[in-house]
C-alpha cells in the first residue's frame, strides 16, 4: 500500500510538472512568434511614428514634438503599470486631447499624465471598482480566474496619483463596474479611449465595445496588455482584428486603432 501511494504521488507530480512545462512552452512560441521566428502574432505591429507624426525623429532622436510632462518607474514594480515607453506615448497623445477616456484607473498615473499634459479646457474620466465593493465584479464562464484576481488587487486604491495635485480638477473619477457603464454619454465625443480595466475575456469584450462607440471619428481607442501572458487580452484582440484594422505598436504591449 505505501509503494501504491507513493507511485500515485510521483504520478501526480508528473502531471502538473508536464503541465507547467506546456504552458511554459506555449508562451514561449509566442513570443518567439511574435520576433518572426516562427509565425507572428495575429495583429500586425506597427511603429510608434506610425501612429502619430510627433514620434517621428530628427538626426537627434525625438523632438520636441514629443516632449511632455512625465513620471517613469525605471525598475520599480507598478501594480497594473504601464511601462516608461507606454506612459510616455500616452502623454504625448494627450498633448492636442480634449477629452480622454479610461477604462481601469489602477493607481491613477496615466489620469494623471494624461491631466498634466493636456490643453487648457481637456478633461480627463477615469473609471474602476468601488474600493471595498469588489462584489460588483461579474466574472463570466471562460474568464480566466487570474485575471479577476489581479482586477481586484488593482482596484483597491483609494488614494491615486493625482489626488491633491494641481490637476485633480481635471480628473473625473467615476466607480462602478465597467460592464454596467453606460458609455452613451460619451459616444462619438473621445479623443482617446485607453482600455486597461479588468483582463478577463468578457470584460475585455465588454470595454473595448464601449470605447468603439465613445471614440470619436480620427480619434484612437488603445488597449494594454497585448500578450500571451494575458490570455483574456490576447484573445479578445485578435478576434476583433478579424473585423478591425488593428494595429500592435512595436516595443509595447499596446495594441491601437484609429477609426
Amino acid at each position: 500500500m505505501p509503494g501504491v501511494t507513493l507511485l500515485v504521488a510521483v504520478m501526480v507530480l508528473l502531471v502538473v510538472g508536464l503541465a507547467v512545462v506546456t504552458r511554459e512552452w506555449l508562451l514561449l512560441r509566442a513570443r518567439l512568434r511574435q520576433r518572426g521566428l516562427l509565425r507572428r502574432w495575429p495583429i500586425p505591429k506597427r511603429s510608434v511614428e506610425q501612429l502619430d507624426p510627433r514620434f517621428h525623429p530628427d538626426e537627434l532622436g525625438a523632438t520636441r514634438a514629443a516632449e511632455v510632462t512625465y513620471l517613469g518607474r525605471g525598475t520599480i514594480r507598478v501594480p497594473g503599470g504601464t511601462s516608461d515607453t507606454e506612459a510616455w506615448i500616452l502623454a504625448v497623445l494627450a498633448k492636442d486631447a480634449r477629452r480622454l477616456f479610461e477604462f481601469g484607473t489602477c493607481t491613477g498615473k496615466t489620469a494623471y499624465l494624461w491631466a498634466r499634459n493636456l490643453p487648457q479646457g481637456g478633461t480627463v474620466t477615469t473609471l474602476t471598482l468601488p474600493p471595498g465593493r469588489m462584489d460588483t465584479y461579474r466574472s463570466e464562464s471562460g474568464d480566466d480566474p487570474v485575471a479577476e484576481a489581479y482586477a481586484r488587487e488593482e482596484s483597491r486604491f483609494t488614494r491615486y496619483l493625482y489626488t491633491g495635485t494641481e490637476v485633480e480638477g481635471r480628473i473625473v473619477q467615476l466607480y462602478g463596474d465597467s460592464k454596467e457603464f453606460d458609455e452613451t454619454p460619451f459616444a462619438g465625443a473621445c479623443d482617446v479611449v485607453f482600455v486597461d480595466g479588468s483582463h478577463a475575456h468578457s470584460y475585455v469584450v465588454s470595454d473595448s465595445a464601449k470605447a468603439l462607440t465613445m471614440v470619436r471619428p480620427g480619434g484612437l481607442v488603445l488597449w494594454h496588455d497585448y500578450s500571451p501572458d494575458c490570455p483574456g487580452v490576447f484573445r479578445a484582440l485578435n478576434q476583433l482584428a478579424r473585423r478591425l484594422p488593428l494595429s500592435h505598436i512595436q516595443g509595447t504591449t499596446l495594441v491601437a486603432f484609429r477609426r
